[in-house]
């Protein structure tokens, strides 16, 4: 009796430990055989007064794509895919407005539209917008808090391009 206890406690820990090994938290894998990929510079017809947001968000995608490690970044030209993305608009507006009328704490609201296209079957895998923000406070002074709010919009935006990158197939 004893020796059946010890095989059904083995069993019941086997079928448990085999089947940890084949959940995983990220959604369905990428479409197989693409393991690098190409982003260019993003370009930017959002109109917007910031002359190094287009620069900004490239380095941050590809320093998160590197850091994620689903992916290994190369150039266009052996790269598997590319990330085509366009800054389309950048709004900047009144969040919190105080009494007098004063603006006190703003938010930049930037959008961005992704092709992410298999150059092997040159097809679109997936084509979205991202659209998040950034608050800052407003002063007198604010351009440098302006910078705070559309680094945190950058920060927020190019995170959810890698979820989707990396994980909603």
């Amino acid at each position: 009796m004893e020796k059946l206890k010890s095989i059904f406690l083995i069993l019941i820990f086997c079928t448990v430990y085999i089947s940890c090994g084949v959940y995983g938290f990220r959604g369905n894998n990428p479409p197989p055989g693409i393991n690098r990929v190409a982003v260019p510079t993003f370009k930017d017809e959002s109109g917007f007064s910031a002359p190094d947001l287009a620069e900004t968000f490239t380095q941050q995608l590809k320093a998160k794509i590197i850091a994620d490690n689903t992916f290994r970044i190369s150039d266009k030209n052996i790269a598997d895919a590319v990330l085509n993305c366009t800054i389309t608009n950048v709004r900047d507006e009144a969040l919190v407005i105080s009494s007098g009328d004063q603006v006190s704490r703003r938010k930049i609201i930037i959008t961005v539209k992704v092709d992410f296209e298999n150059l092997k079957k040159q097809k679109i895998i997936w084509e979205r917008n991202f659209e998040n923000y950034g608050e800052y406070e407003s002063s007198n002074d604010s351009f440098s808090e302006r910078t705070t709010g559309i680094n945190l919009a950058v920060e927020r935006v190019t995170e959810d391009i890698l979820i989707d990158l990396t994980s909603n197939w």
